[in-house]
């Protein structure tokens, strides 16, 4: 295994002043010319002191000299000779921020505001970081389930994970608080509390709204929930990030969307929105041609619009998609919508969706 700064703790004692205040700059993320100009010495004398650094501490690369830094304490987050970009927000009287001023969202590809202004997140790897993070909603989550979750099977040579949360706080600092949106314990990061709006947490409440409305009967409120929580949708989910989390995650919110239209539909069936269902139902079967209880709502929606014969060519289209994908009949309850239809009854089957 590499020498990295997390199986041992090389001593930064064994540091000349000179290389201490190159480490320390290193470790704060300036690149050579900047760490010169910083220290008023020639550039071609940082690389020199960085080669003896990275003998002295056994260090494999600038990465782990990075990584070194903060676990000697040599370099604090947000604290560098960097010229902050951003007064300290706005405070309450009690000393505070009036509420979350940085907003994630995951229902997309990954992206993060601070005050309305977009913030770069870094490379895919490191927005996959926060990914997990924000995925977390407030969780701790250790550093050993976030290589697994980024990297996989194939984890960095050096122990990178620091580096990236560094980063992600300089670039999701509330003012001068750099620990405001990300804290960091013994047992690993996590989203402070209260401290980022993420569009996924904010999709919970609305479904657990949509439940409750349910339960109630109320089936315009749950419509408008349902439409909320579909507009916080924004595209491709979690758009070109890698590791097995992101593609998890993918699968299990696309899953959410189509269940939230699902449950949506089905209550505009109900009441009696056949007209205002049908293109958003036809747009469902196109995009997921297998689902039988989207094509059994199509067809029952057709139906009650006067189009027997749509509603009845839905149900063939269907039935040969599943001979030809997966090799088996209709369900019994899309035969039983088929019977519906031909006998000419009005009752449907159950055409809500589950949002669990």
């Amino acid at each position: 295994m590499p020498t990295t700064a997390a199986s041992r703790r090389p001593n930064a004692t064994l540091l000349r002043q000179q290389e201490r205040r190159v480490l320390h700059a290193v470790g704060c993320g300036l690149r050579d010319d900047e760490i010169a100009a910083d220290l008023a010495i020639p550039e071609d004398a940082v690389a020199g002191h960085l080669a003896r650094i990275l003998a002295k501490l056994g260090l494999r690369d600038r990465a782990a000299a990075i990584v070194h830094a903060f676990d000697c304490g040599l370099v604090v987050p947000g604290h560098g000779p960097r010229t902050p970009e951003a007064r300290p927000a706005p405070r309450t009287a009690v000393g505070r921020t009036a509420g979350p001023n940085v907003r994630i969202s995951l229902l997309g590809p990954l992206q993060a505001w601070q005050d309305g202004r977009p913030l770069n997140l870094g490379h895919l790897r490191q927005q996959a970081v926060l990914a997990a993070l924000a995925m977390g909603a407030g969780r701790t989550v250790s550093q050993q389930e976030l290589l697994d979750g980024v990297w996989g099977l194939e984890p960095p040579l050096t122990n990178v994970v620091p580096v990236y949360v560094y980063r992600l706080r300089k670039a999701l600092r509330i003012g001068e608080r750099p620990d405001s949106v990300i804290q960091h314990d013994r047992c690993g990061y996590r989203l402070a509390p209260g401290a980022a709006d993420v569009d996924v947490v904010r999709l919970e409440k609305l479904l657990t709204a949509v439940r409750t409305a349910d339960r109630a009967g109320e089936g315009t409120e749950a419509v408008r929930l349902c439409a909320q929580a579909l507009g916080l949708f924004r595209g491709e989910l979690l758009a070109g990030l890698p590791g097995p989390l992101a593609e998890l995650e993918r699968v299990r919110l696309t899953e959410r969307r189509i269940a939230v239209m699902q449950r949506k539909l089905g209550w505009q069936l109900r009441l009696g929105q056949h007209c205002e269902a049908i293109a958003e139902l036809f747009a469902l079967t196109a995009a997921h041609p297998l689902n039988e209880p989207v094509a059994a709502m199509l067809m029952h929606a057709l139906h009650r619009s006067g189009r027997q014969a749509d509603a009845l060519g839905v149900f063939d289209r269907t039935r040969r998609r599943l001979a030809d994908d997966l090799g088996v009949p209709p369900s019994r309850m899309l035969r039983r919508t088929y019977q519906m239809i031909l006998s000419g009854d009005d009752a449907g089957p159950g055409l809500t969706g589950a949002t669990r």
